[in-house]
């Protein structure tokens, strides 16, 4: 989800708030962003400051093209996506949360207890009031996107409000920012440096020690199949392309991407496409507003994809949308992928 580019941004010291105020500058200075990326580091965005046994700042990070400087640990946070939401809460950062915004679900079995009383702030991608009332030192996005005039806020403006912004690096879209194609080093990358973003290094390092290790339990399977993932729409499919979190997880499971030879995380393919391919299993996106048992409706309604080979043997994998973006829910998306697929009678 690109955004146009920002000025670089710095913390700032916090003013004194005054909502209604503050979002009438904020969406004035929307209007007014523009401005140079930041010459830091490459694309997983790695910061001047190396992890340490207790968090350094201040730390200075090349975020999607904008400098941000972080100089003390972030106490109240705006996350928006259930993708850094669910990173501060693996991180034991919850408290930190001060309004949650446009979660993709519920949080996973092993996050509920510890994120129950992370506060909702909006269902959708939250206006500037809404966040600049709950006071934040920094809005956490899991999309560039989430930072405009019509969103939560254009990066500059927000810096010159004392407000700070972060992207998770993985959504970064611009060249030399955007992982391409996304592998689960750069998964980890992202945990080590919210660690350091948010003061929580040793949090981080034992995070991406556990996932390292439940990733080495997976099994690709060895069969060779070819499958489509497919997150939604119905006259043309939106599945996972070549270079996003649907590829790397597929690729760790042993699956052969159908639409893996477009370069893009995501794309629209057409269902004349996927017949042809024909793929020996289908992963199905669940989503409260786009059901995997809606989308098993529809394929097995159409005469067209009744026919496909994985509709008529009900080879269905399924996989929580929030598992669909990079972050600390990858790891456990691939490993229960793999305990599907092995129960998947293949014949020949």
């Amino acid at each position: 989800m690109p955004s146009r580019p920002s000025r670089p941004s710095r913390a700032l010291p916090r003013p004194p708030w005054r909502p209604a105020l503050l979002v009438a500058t904020l969406l004035g200075l929307g209007a007014c962003g523009g401005g140079t990326p930041g010459a830091g580091a490459a694309a997983t965005g790695t910061p001047d400051a190396p992890a340490s046994s207790s968090a350094a700042y201040p730390v200075t990070f090349d975020n999607c093209g904008v400098d941000v400087t972080v100089d003390a640990a972030p106490q109240r946070v705006v996350t928006i996506k259930s993708s850094t939401t669910e990173m501060l809460v693996a991180l034991g950062l919850a408290d930190r949360i001060v309004g949650a915004a446009f979660l993709d679900g519920p949080f996973p079995d092993d996050l509920t207890d510890a994120g129950a009383d992370v506060p909702v702030l909006s269902e959708r991608a939250p206006g500037p009031e809404a966040v600049l009332t709950v006071e934040p030192d920094l809005v956490y996005a899991g999309w560039e996107s989430n930072f405009s005039a019509e969103s939560a806020g254009d990066r500059q403006a927000l810096a010159d409000l004392g407000v700070s912004s972060y992207v998770s690096p993985s959504a970064c879209k611009g060249d030399g920012y955007q992982p391409d194609p996304l592998t689960f080093d750069a998964v980890f990358d992202e945990i080590t440096e919210a660690g350091q973003v948010f003061g929580a290094p040793d949090a981080a390092a034992d995070l991406v020690d556990q996932q390292r290790g439940e990733l080495d339990e997976v099994v690709p399977d060895p069969r060779g199949l070819t499958a489509l993932w497919y997150s939604s729409g119905s006259d043309v499919p939106y599945v996972g392309a070549g270079i996003g979190a649907p590829q790397m997880i597929m690729d760790a499971v042993g699956l052969e991407n159908v639409a893996a030879g477009v370069h893009d995380t995501w794309t629209a393919f057409a269902w004349e496409e996927v017949v042809a391919a024909d793929p020996d299993v289908i992963v199905l996106v669940d989503a409260a507003w786009n059901t995997a048992d809606a989308k098993i409706a529809m394929l097995e309604g159409n005469p067209a994809t009744a026919r496909l080979t994985a509709v008529r043997e009900h080879r269905y994998l399924e996989v929580p949308f929030a598992a669909t973006e990079a972050g600390v829910r990858n790891v456990a998306a691939a490993s229960d992928l793999a305990a599907g697929l092995a129960g998947l009678e293949v014949a020949g």
